[in-house]
This record gives structure tokens, sequence and C-alpha cells, in this order.
């Protein structure tokens, strides 16, 4: 494996989360708290301890503890050839506004379906012809974009399209590791290793045009995930610990603007998104036999006041899971 798969793997790798007999997908980003909203998706786990697999149709959680059956998606990643992957799920994720979800279609295409609404299937050639578990799939926060990330052996550019029309707005060279959208969708955060061991973090518009770039200091580069605010600027990044910190960082003037000690309840960063001009929203994961608990959180950045949004538990029986992100 070559370093640059080696990094792209890893970096994808912080958006997934341990679950017993599984992993569960992460996935990055304003939220409509209405019950008509999904909190994750997820998949049942069957088999052995040592041999647990997805089965099932993927199911849709939603805020008011209901649920219902995602029967068109694929659930099972299929190899380059079309042959079931048995022990990887295929590629799932929820818009942080949970009112959309992408996933492969049964019948091999890209889809985004809407709460509510119908489903939108991309182009033939939307997805390439790789091993799926290979693909993430990030919505923006609103829905309005999805990108695919592949992490093959040769680089792969990460595709970017527009929901409602399916239409592919742009590319993002395939050397980059993207983090996610930006607050309004219209930007992608992306990593890549710059001069002399350090971590760039590089802003591109939807359309695949590289807007700004630059090196921030260890404090930010070092505390994934990084979000990128709606001013395609501004970076949040959150240190843990036992002295928890949010972090502001501006890639134009390379200069970290703010530093605010906050309090976070119990729980593993998961996912930071910008939910507000002036509001981040974390995701913290507890892992438990009961069912993994996550305690989403709003931290306002001018004053540092931290406010509880949501608690939930989950589905004990996960294989996999994708929460809805800001």
């Amino acid at each position: 494996m070559n370093d640059m798969k080696a990094k792209i793997i890893a970096v994808l790798a912080a958006a997934v989360v341990a679950v017993p007999g599984g992993v569960a997908y992460a996935e990055p980003h304003a939220h409509t708290s209405g019950h008509d909203s999904i909190r994750y998706a997820s998949i049942k786990s069957c088999g052995k301890p040592e041999q647990v697999k997805p089965c099932g149709d993927w199911r849709l959680v939603m805020h008011d503890g209901g649920q219902s059956a995602l029967r068109d998606a694929q659930t099972v990643a299929l190899d380059a050839k079309g042959k079931k992957l048995e022990y990887a799920a295929a590629p799932i994720a929820v818009s942080g506004n949970g009112r959309r979800v992408a996933y492969i279609a049964k019948s091999g295409r890209l889809a985004v379906r809407t709460l509510g609404g119908g489903v939108t299937l991309l182009a033939k050639d939307a997805l390439p012809r790789v091993d799926q578990n290979t693909i993430t799939l990030l919505l923006s926060d609103d829905g309005a974009r999805v990108a695919v990330v592949i992490a093959t052996e040769k680089p792969q550019s990460t595709r970017v399209f527009d929901t409602a029309s399916g239409a592919r707005l742009g590319s993002v060279p395939g050397n980059l590791v993207v983090l996610g959208f930006s607050g309004d969708g219209d930007e992608v955060l992306t990593s890549d290793d710059g001069d002399e061991g350090v971590t760039d973090l590089a802003v591109y518009s939807d359309t695949g045009e590289q807007l700004v770039r630059g090196t921030p200091p260890q404090v930010v580069s070092s505390n994934a995930p990084q979000a990128l605010s709606a001013d395609g600027r501004t970076i949040a990044s959150v240190v843990a610990g036992s002295k928890p910190q949010l972090v502001l960082y501006d890639l134009r003037t390379d200069q970290v603007v703010d530093r605010k000690k906050i309090k976070l309840p119990t729980g593993d960063v998961d996912m930071v998104d910008w939910t507000g001009d002036t509001q981040v929203t974390l995701h913290l994961v507890q892992y438990l036999d009961g069912g993994n608990k996550m305690t989403i959180v709003q931290i306002d950045t001018e004053t540092g006041t931290v406010k509880v949004r949501d608690r939930y538990r989950m589905l004990k029986d996960m294989f996999v899971f994708a929460a809805c992100g800001g």
C-alpha cells in the first residue's frame, strides 16, 4: 500500500466509529429537529462474533424514535466485478439536517432520497467501477450536494454532484483527503501532505476550483476532524481531553482567531460541523455494551457556551451506522 492510499484510508477511518461486532460510519454535516428528520441510518449485524456481516435493509431511525426500511438501497458492498463483499456494508450518508439520504440503489445507481419527496437517480457513470468498500459518500448539511470520495490504490478524483438535478458540478483532485463540505455546502475542505511533513488544508469550490490553501498550526492540524464555516475560510477544531477547547483558525490570514475553553459531556468527538454563523455542533459518542450513546451539543463560538441539543442510545444490533451530522 502506498503512502497516499494509507493516508486517505487513515483520515476516512477517523470518521468511522467502532461498534460491537462491526464499524459505524459517521457522516460529516443546519439541522431539522422535528420528528420527520433522520437521526441516523443503521444496518443489522448477523453471524458469529468473529464473522459478523451486514444483513437486512438499511433502517432510518427518526427523531421520534420511529424506524423505516430503506428497501431500495443496496446493503452489502460489491467489488469492481459486481461480486458481493459479504463483510462490508455499502456506503450511505445522511445530510446534516436529517432530510436527505444518499446511497447506492439496488440498480447500482447513486441515489439521493428526500424525506416526504422523491428519489433522484444520478447518471449511470456517477460511480466509478471500483470496489464499493473504497467509496465514501458525503452530503452537505442541507443535502444539496453529495461528494463521492474514492480511496483506491490509484488516486481518483472526488466527484461533486447537485442532488436535486443529479448534475456533476466538478471534481476535487484525488490526491487530497476530503474532510467535508462547508457550512453552506458551496465549498469542500481537504487536507494534504505539505512540505517538511506538515499537513496543509485547502478549500475548493463545489466546481473544483482551489480557493485557498495554507498550513495551519499543530493545534488545528493535529485535532481532527476539522470543519469549514460557510465563509469558506474559518476552520473549527476541537481540542479534546481534560481541558477541551474550541479553536478557530482563519485559513486566509493564517491566524488562530479565537480559542475558547469549553465544557463537554462524556464521549469521544466524532463529528464537528458549522450549523450557523456563530455555532459549531459536535457529535460525541460513548461505546457501551447496551448500545452506543450519542450526545449532540451546540457551541456558541462567541461565548463558548455549550448546549445539549440531543441525546439518544443507538440500536444494539448494529453493524454500521451513519449519523446525521450537523
